[in-house]
């Protein structure tokens, strides 16, 4: 017989708050173990290994939020007055597209979605180099079916019917290459993709994740207006990296559990517009004005520190895909009826004078169902001066996004 082996993750989070949208608890990345006799018992998140205690299990989840979903399950039962709601059996039941599934991003966000005990279909596209990452993860024992899409001729087919989309699609910044270089492949990129969900999939979770997102979001939402299926809900910026790195930053600094830490990051998502808010860190601790500066802006040029690192060979590709995946499961959980979902997104806003803006939100069965304006309120001077100084060159961009898509209509 064959030794037991086992592994230690720490993957996936679950976020909640109090009835009254108030102070939030922390965000929390979970941990389990498993060994290769249970395997396919804990990984797959649809059977339990003790059927007695009925422990829904899953890697990517972690026990915890698996219990969030559990509850959810045992809600619904008691709802309808079903009896036997104390071992809720998780059914995987929605179908996610990644747009970009090849890239340096795509595969280890497709094989994290893979994990997911919610997915039932898992479509990836790109243009070219798909069926070979389709045919590798088909072969991971989750439940979710895995179809490979190719090209702009099978585009739509891989969006139809789909519940969430991805678009992790695009280039990073190379050498010799200009920010409006950048800025114009992947406008276009994304411009060309989202037309295609408007036209196939338009009531769709969108979660744009190719950069500058501060410009690409507006791009979207644009695109939906022209295309008349707009909703204004339904339309994220992935800004969930910049918490994942405030959050692990913020613990090896004060030697904190890493599980127990949560730091809400609002504004948008490249450089100084990146705002930590330290102060609103659970739990509660303090910080000195060295400290605080120091963090916030290694929280800003955190992507510029991996590139480093990698010696100009890649940018941040896993803890990106890593954050990506952590927010399509809070969506999905979201979708799936649970009311406790809260995660930071860029998405249209009102908090402030500007249209988008990033922020806590309550995610609910149609989308956003709340900002969380609370954290916004008693910011420390040096956070106050920080959120009017990046406001002028969040602005920008936006306006940026909206411009593009003003001199190049989409196709009807």
């Amino acid at each position: 017989m064959a030794a037991t082996s086992t592994t230690n993750f720490s993957i996936g989070s679950a976020t909640s708050a109090s009835s009254k949208l108030g102070p939030l608890s922390q965000s929390k990345a979970f941990r389990i173990r498993f060994n290769s006799t249970n395997y396919l018992r804990s990984f797959n998140g649809l059977k339990t290994a003790n059927s007695a205690s009925c422990e829904s299990k899953s890697v990517f989840l972690g026990s915890e939020s698996s219990a969030a979903l559990k509850r959810s399950y045992i809600s619904k039962a008691r709802k309808d007055n079903k009896r036997s709601y104390s071992c809720v059996q998780l059914q995987a039941s929605y179908k996610v597209a990644v747009l970009g599934a090849s890239g340096g991003i795509g595969q280890p966000l497709a094989l994290l979605i893979k994990m997911s005990p919610l997915v039932s279909a898992l479509h990836l596209y790109d243009i070219a180099n798909v069926k070979g990452v389709a045919a590798d993860l088909s072969h991971c024992n989750t439940p979710s079916q895995v179809l490979d899409f190719t090209g702009a001729s099978e585009l739509a087919a891989c969006l139809k019917g789909v519940n969430v989309v991805v678009i992790p699609a695009g280039v990073p910044r190379k050498p010799g290459m200009t920010r409006d270089d950048l800025f114009n492949i992947n406008a276009n990129i994304v411009k060309t993709l989202v037309e295609a969900v408007a036209d196939n999939c338009p009531d769709a979770f969108i979660h744009i994740i190719s950069n500058p997102v501060n410009s690409t979001v507006p791009i979207a939402a644009e695109v939906l207006k022209q295309k008349g299926v707009y909703d204004p809900k339904k339309l994220f910026g992935v800004t969930t990296l910049d918490v994942v790195r405030a959050n692990t930053f913020v613990a090896q600094k004060k030697n904190l559990k890493l599980i127990d830490v949560d730091v809400p990051v609002i504004g948008g998502h490249a450089g100084i517009t990146i705002l930590p808010l330290l102060s609103k860190t659970k739990p509660s601790v303090t910080f000195t004005d060295e400290e605080v500066q120091e963090l916030t802006v290694r929280i800003q040029n955190a992507g510029t520190e991996v590139v480093e690192a990698k010696a100009g060979a890649g940018s941040a590709t896993l803890s990106m895909a890593y954050a990506a995946a952590r927010f399509v499961e809070s969506s999905l959980r979201a979708l799936d009826g649970d009311s406790d979902v809260y995660e930071c997104s860029f998405v249209e806003s009102d908090l402030t004078e500007l249209p988008f803006f990033a922020s806590r939100v309550k995610l609910g069965r149609n989308g956003v169902e709340a900002l969380i304006s609370s954290d916004l309120q008693g910011l420390t001077e040096y956070e106050q001066k920080a959120l009017e100084a990046l406001k002028p060159e969040l602005k920008a961009s936006i306006e940026k996004g909206v411009a593009f898509l003003q001199k190049q209509p989409v196709t009807a």
